[in-house]
């Protein structure tokens, strides 16, 4: 790891440069960014509240859709708020504490993403291909042990390179951030000293995150492919590979960037394209997610209709409640 600390030479703010080149559109993009924003807030917090509210989605599949919903919200809620009020604020400044909690907190639920999303390749593996043992192999205390694996997957590994990076010695007082967030190439850059190890341990980790877990839903979705093939009705196959390529095409988004970004032995060097890349991860997938994963399917829209039958009947209840609580007490 690198010596040095920014203790050394006084570091106490980052100024986040943002998008190139499009200061003319703030005004357009704040509010298509908000509108993204409250869009996958509004289909996340959805899905946790039907799963939780539907005694028939208390299986394993929607109890990790809850979990990468979970996941979802607290991602784009480390990077978008911030973004948002820069685009409002003639000041573009993020704190050295913050900045560095941003990019602790960014990787740490990007890393448990993608150990989420192998886990439920397998728990769909096991549900087509193995229907039989699939009660016994994907029990409550299974999910449960899987999930918090998952989590604290991503908690702990990347502690170590977050530590190492708030050690690092940075050349400016204010030291501009080629990014709208604090990700780790820019950060990297803007150091006074050769950062050659750390970007190495970086691609290490990813590497094993990012790879070893695509690896495992590319197997799952592969075996789930030939067992669909296998379907007698031409109907049953066509449902089935719709909801697969659905799956599929936000797996390959998520992954396909994440490799781009972060699966390289250097990441300093080339900083110029990541923003845009790196829209895809914050903004795009976590906008698709319920969507492609829940909201299409017919047991969760039952789910979510039932829910807001009982929201309006409990509503007008309350309201009518109210209505005679206060015609007595004016009499």
């Amino acid at each position: 790891m690198a010596p040095g600390g920014n203790q050394s030479n006084g570091v106490t703010e980052f100024i986040l440069a943002g998008f190139p080149d499009l200061n003319s559109t703030k005004a357009e993009l704040f509010s298509v960014f908000l509108l993204v924003y409250l869009l996958t807030l509004t289909g996340n917090v959805l899905i946790i509240g039907v799963v939780g509210a539907d005694i028939h989605l208390q299986t394993p599949m929607y109890f990790f859709l809850g979990n990468l919903s979970c996941l979802e919200i607290l991602l784009t809620s480390v990077i978008i708020p911030k973004m948002l009020s820069n685009f409002l604020l003639r000041q573009h400044t993020i704190s050295f504490t913050g900045c560095i909690t941003q990019f602790y907190l960014y990787f740490f639920l990007g890393a448990s993403e993608f150990l989420l999303l192998a886990v439920m390749s397998v728990d769909r593996y096991l549900a087509v291909c193995h229907p039989l043992h699939y009660p016994l192999l994907m029990n409550g205390a299974v999910c449960c042990r899987v999930a918090l694996a998952c989590w604290m997957g991503g908690l702990f590994p990347v502690l170590g390179p977050t530590v190492a990076v708030a050690l690092l010695p940075f050349c400016e007082q204010d030291a501009v951030v080629q990014h709208f967030f604090c990700d780790s190439g820019p950060l990297l850059r803007l150091a006074c000293t050769n950062t050659r190890k750390l970007e190495e341990t970086d691609f290490v980790l990813a590497s094993l995150v990012i790879i070893s877990s695509l690896l495992i839903t590319a197997v799952s979705y592969g075996h789930i492919v030939l067992a669909v093939l296998r379907i007698p009705s031409a109907s049953g196959r066509q449902k089935a590979f719709s909801t697969c390529t659905s799956h599929l095409m936000v797996v390959t988004l998520f992954y396909g960037s994440a490799i781009f970004l972060y699966v390289r032995p250097s990441q300093s060097g080339s900083v110029d394209t990541n923003w845009a890349v790196t829209v895809v991860t914050t903004f795009v997938t976590p906008l698709l997610n319920p969507f492609i994963y829940a909201l299409r399917n017919e047991r969760v829209k039952e789910a979510l209709k039932d829910m807001f039958r009982k929201a309006i009947v409990r509503f007008w209840g309350d309201l009518l409640v109210a209505k005679c609580f206060s015609k007595k007490t004016v009499k």
